[in-house]
């Protein structure tokens, strides 16, 4: 009996290899050929391969693709990589739907789709620390903590933005993170040079609004390995409004919080968009909704700049392309003229 093939990623198949992959089910387009007979061109992918799966109507395979098959899925493949005039190609030998035993075999979602350099855990394990440490009004803590715990699974592993930034797994708490860790330090160093404002800055204030900012983007976006859309809430009401939502609905379980604290923490997240063409009803009008407004506005272009400068340049580029989310061709060096 010939040994079962070995589990491996579809990228490091060689041509003429056949192997057992996990992989991503991104198109089934289906087509006939000239003496009229249906067909589908299935594509498959991991992280680092696309191939092409011809499904003819004679193959086992056909009913399966035509009948139960879905974009967006994930396959566990046996074929064998074989590569033609029209690219790469798998010829399928077995295939099915992922099992709950493939996750012990290395199956891991996640590693279908760009991802944070960061670990998601640790990342959420932090916000909740910076929560802890630096919300020092008990209520408005048990609501901030309340949020991020009953979503903390959207919270860890989805994007911050469909595209420009941070627009890839993990994104989203990668973004509030680095958001809220500004708003610390900006909070204290702010409290110091001016302690005599009426009323004095709020630092819990500052760390909650930074935290909840964005929590409308869990009902807004919808992410998995293919991307991340809009939901139809999101396209017709938007993160703003179903944050202001999201907050009030979990204050009304927090016994004793102050109802201003909660007006401020409102205003907080309506306003941290800064200005009415994006997005925000109302530009901020408290010290703590101008903190988290630009501490969200720097994080979020400094991530489109920086991204766009680690493109390896082309020698003596002198500036990036203006193919970048911010429409500016960026500076990087005098050339070597």
């Amino acid at each position: 009996m010939a040994p079962e093939p070995r589990i491996c990623k579809l990228f490091e198949l060689e041509i003429g290899q056949q192997g057992d992959c996990f992989a991503l089910l991104t198109t089934k387009d289906r087509a006939t050929t000239r003496d009229g007979k249906p067909y589908y061109r299935v594509s498959f992918r991991d992280a680092g391969r696309s191939v092409t799966v011809m499904v003819w109507n004679d193959t086992p395979w056909f009913v399966p693709c035509d009948t139960q098959w879905k974009t967006g899925q994930f396959y566990k493949l046996r074929g064998l990589l074989q590569e033609n005039q029209y690219g790469l190609q798998l010829e399928l030998d077995r295939v099915r739907e992922i099992q709950e035993a493939d996750h012990e075999q290395g199956f891991d979602p996640a590693d279908f789709c760009d991802r944070s350099r960061f670990n998601v855990d640790e990342m959420f394990a932090e916000l909740l620390g910076l929560a802890e440490n630096h919300i020092s009004d008990l209520p408005l803590r048990t609501l901030v903590t309340g949020l991020l715990q009953k979503h903390a699974d959207q919270v860890k592993t989805m994007a911050a933005a469909a595209r420009n930034h941070h627009a890839y797994y993990g994104g989203f708490v990668e973004h509030v993170l680095s958001v809220t860790r500004s708003c610390v330090y900006l909070a204290d160093k702010y409290l110091d040079y001016y302690p005599a404002t009426y009323p004095p800055l709020s630092k819990s204030l500052v760390v909650a609004g930074a935290i909840l900012h964005d929590i409308g983007k869990v009902t807004e976006l919808k992410s998995d390995p293919t991307g991340t859309e809009y939901t139809p809430r999101g396209r017709l009401i938007g993160h703003i409004l179903l944050g202001r939502d999201m907050v009030r609905e979990q204050a009304a379980l927090v016994a004793d919080l102050n109802p201003e604290v909660l007006l401020r923490l409102e205003h907080i997240v309506v306003s941290h968009q800064g200005v009415p063409e994006w997005g925000s009803p109302v530009t901020p009008h408290t010290l703590e909704a101008l903190i988290v407004h630009y501490a969200d506005d720097l994080d979020a272009k400094y991530h489109m700049m920086a991204r766009a400068l680690e493109e390896v340049p082309a020698d003596g580029e002198m500036f990036t392309s203006k193919s970048n989310p911010l429409r500016r061709g960026l500076f990087r060096q005098l050339g070597t003229e």
